[in-house]
């Protein structure tokens, strides 16, 4: 393990301090609002502070982007992680997705802003390198159980679809879903009450049309998902508190 210097662990320690003090202004004012003269006078320090280690308030959105996304990672991680069948730990990474968006909205809203042109536009291409290989290495999990199940023969080959081409259609309705659920003001008007089991039926529909076994009937699905949620959120609780 290379160790690292006192002066690198206090510059470690501002750039956590800062991202902290920056954080709750995103989440409640909004990116306007955010502004390095506020951050500097929040934290009492000079402006050309939080420029040695920030050049632009976007790049502070990408940091928190970063953190956040690492955290969805670990979540990912643990859920495909054992020996069950890999549809059973696929159920397991949609459960992931939903204790995410559930339980670490501050995190999934500072997503979101991440994904604002103007912000990512003017973000380093080094932090979006971070982005891009964060977003890869959970769709890269996703995949890994697509493949072992088209080896094991539990999924047929799909004309026309790649692993990673099944994945984001799995992506699609679970995180659009998600962000429609978060911001939509309509959804009851329009008859949607239970956002997050009509995006379980759609995932089940979606596996059984791939042929992945073992296949459910929509109560097995929604049963085992009950069983999945009871048993791991509190282990992604676990994640979530070390993370922090």
């Amino acid at each position: 393990m290379v160790e690292i210097t006192r002066k690198q662990r206090e510059i470690q320690q501002r750039t956590q301090d800062i991202l902290r003090v920056a954080k709750p202004i995103l989440l409640s004012e909004g990116f306007q609002a955010l502004t390095m003269d506020r951050v500097a006078a929040s934290m009492q320090y000079a402006k050309g502070t939080i420029y040695n280690h920030f050049p632009n308030k976007e790049e502070i959105v990408l940091a928190l982007a970063i953190e956040a996304m690492r955290l969805r990672h670990k979540l990912f991680d643990k859920a495909a992680a054992g020996q069950r069948s890999a549809r059973i730990r696929l159920m397991t990474i949609g459960v992931a997705c939903e204790f995410y968006t559930q339980s670490c909205p501050e995190e999934f809203q500072v997503e979101q802003w991440m994904r604002n042109s103007n912000i990512w536009g003017k973000s380093s291409p080094d932090r979006q390198a971070v982005i891009r290989e964060c977003e890869a290495g959970c769709m890269q999990i996703v995949a890994s159980l697509v493949r072992e199940s088209l080896a094991q023969g539990d999924l047929p080959a799909i004309e026309h679809l790649s692993p990673e081409e099944m994945v984001f259609g799995l992506w699609a309705i679970t995180f659009g879903s998600q962000i429609l659920t978060a911001s939509s003001p309509s959804l009851h008007s329009i008859g949607i009450f239970d956002p997050i089991r009509s995006t379980r039926i759609h995932c089940c529909r979606l596996l059984n049309g791939f042929g992945w076994q073992p296949l459910h009937s929509i109560d097995e699905y929604l049963g085992t998902v009950e069983q999945i949620s009871a048993e791991f959120y509190p282990q992604f609780k676990q994640i979530q508190r070390e993370h922090r």
